[in-house]
């Protein structure tokens, strides 16, 4: 049968063909789909593809096998080939490419030695994060990875975890992806035009009524360097991680202030410390022996894990505002004697949650939706409460912003220190 007969493909006509002589092929055209050919060997194995001049040559595109893949199939398979092509679109040189590809778990590797971890302070955040959100996709291709997935896994993580973790796997994502095209990966980022969801500026802080618990719960922690830690971030309004990377080096004695090398926006960050911040730290400096301000158990390293002693704090200050309600203070002074703890222990709170659910006695929150970021925006809100200006409170919490850089810039370090004065008075008027 001569190769350029055609005919409508059918079953039957294919069926009727001939095999061809050892070492012999026999090809025929499809009337129904132009381009649309089937490849007969001497084995008896039949193919579909698609023949076309791509860039001035002649281009064989496989399709699938006969019949496994049915004809009708590979009519609409081959329109989709001559549509690309027809776009100026080379199928056989993408499926090369694909197979060249890269996948996201690679892209991830990356991602964090080219990136994350030299350039980005959170790098920590996304060594950890992005597998346990995006390790199910690691081993696809990522052009592979649809618009469609990505918005299904974007909610299914708001149902499960929350809009706010919802929305930072979001970014995670479209990040390695817009690295990845500058990193001269030719395809687009699949995350263009899906939304985050909508989150709501947080303003909890610690409340002036509150204010005289939380103080005492501090005073009552027994790990001294958790105390003076959670103090300096109090009357600094400091970010967490740079307090617990603060090195002795970078505290002036003498102008009563703390120079923060590497802030948060990238630039350095001096902090005027007040005279309650410089003698907890003078008492820190004559009891440690080591560079950190806050050693760890190891004093070569930094103290690195607040959230324990964190909670402990908070549950010790909701006790203290839970004894204002008399009702309250007798039930708590009754479990405390049932108790070898000593004042606002942990095994004293859920003591008294249980019995207060038993005896159908309602208990507020207290400050256990206190987070620990929520002190840094305890001092700017008593800041605002005193009456400082905004340019003075976003200067004393190393805040920067376009309109208001310059504004900033002008700004000397004693108002800022007087602001943070005011704003401390405060805070101990009820204690």
């Amino acid at each position: 049968m001569p190769y350029s007969e055609t005919f409508k493909f059918t079953k039957t006509r294919i069926a009727s063909l001939p095999t061809p002589q050892q070492g012999k092929r026999l090809i025929v055209k499809d009337t129904e789909v132009k381009g649309l050919m089937l490849m007969v060997t001497a084995t008896g194995s039949m193919s579909f593809y698609v023949r076309k001049n791509i860039n001035k040559v002649s281009e064989r595109i496989f399709i699938g096998k006969y019949p496994d893949l049915p004809i009708d199939t590979a009519r609409k398979l081959a329109v989709q080939k001559l549509s690309l092509i027809a776009q100026g679109i080379d199928p056989a040189a993408e499926k090369r490419r694909m197979r060249t590809e890269i996948t996201l778990g690679e892209l991830f590797d990356e991602y964090m030695e080219r990136y994350s971890k030299p350039q980005k302070k959170s790098w920590i955040y996304d060594q950890r994060e992005i597998p346990k959100y995006l390790s199910h996709w690691f081993k696809r291709k990522l052009s592979a990875i649809t618009k469609p997935e990505i918005r299904l896994l974007h909610e299914t993580v708001q149902k499960r975890n929350g809009l706010y973790q919802a929305n930072r796997t979001l970014e995670r994502l479209r990040a390695m992806y817009n690295k990845a095209i500058e990193w001269d990966w030719e395809g687009i980022n699949p995350t263009t035009g899906i939304k985050k969801f909508k989150e709501k500026s947080r303003d909890r802080f610690i409340q002036p009524h509150e204010m005289p618990h939380f103080m005492l719960a501090l005073n009552n922690e027994e790990n001294h360097t958790v105390k003076d830690f959670f103090w300096i971030l109090l009357l600094t309004g400091a970010r967490k991680n740079n307090t617990l990377m603060m090195r002795w080096e970078e505290i002036d004695w003498e102008l009563k202030s703390w120079r923060i090398p590497d802030s948060k926006n990238g630039e350095v960050l001096v902090l005027p410390l007040i005279e309650r911040a410089i003698e907890i730290l003078r008492l820190r400096r004559f009891l440690t022996n080591s560079a950190w301000v806050f050693p760890g158990e190891d004093p070569e390293k930094h103290y690195s894990d607040p959230k324990r002693a964190w909670r402990r704090c908070l549950k010790r200050a909701t006790i203290s505002l839970w004894s204002i309600d008399p009702k309250l203070k007798v039930l708590i002074n009754e479990l405390q004697q049932q108790t070898d703890e000593k004042l606002f222990g942990d095994k004293l709170f859920s003591l008294i949650r249980a019995q207060a659910k038993t005896e159908g006695i309602s208990l507020s929150e207290g400050l256990m939706n206190i987070r620990l970021h929520d002190v840094r925006r305890t001092l700017g809100s008593y800041q605002a409460i005193s009456g400082s200006s905004l340019q003075v409170i976003g200067q004393s919490l190393g805040h920067k912003s376009l309109q208001s850089t310059q504004v900033y810039s002008r700004l000397t370090i004693e108002p800022v220190r007087a602001s943070i004065e005011k704003a401390a008075d405060m805070m101990f008027e009820r204690v």
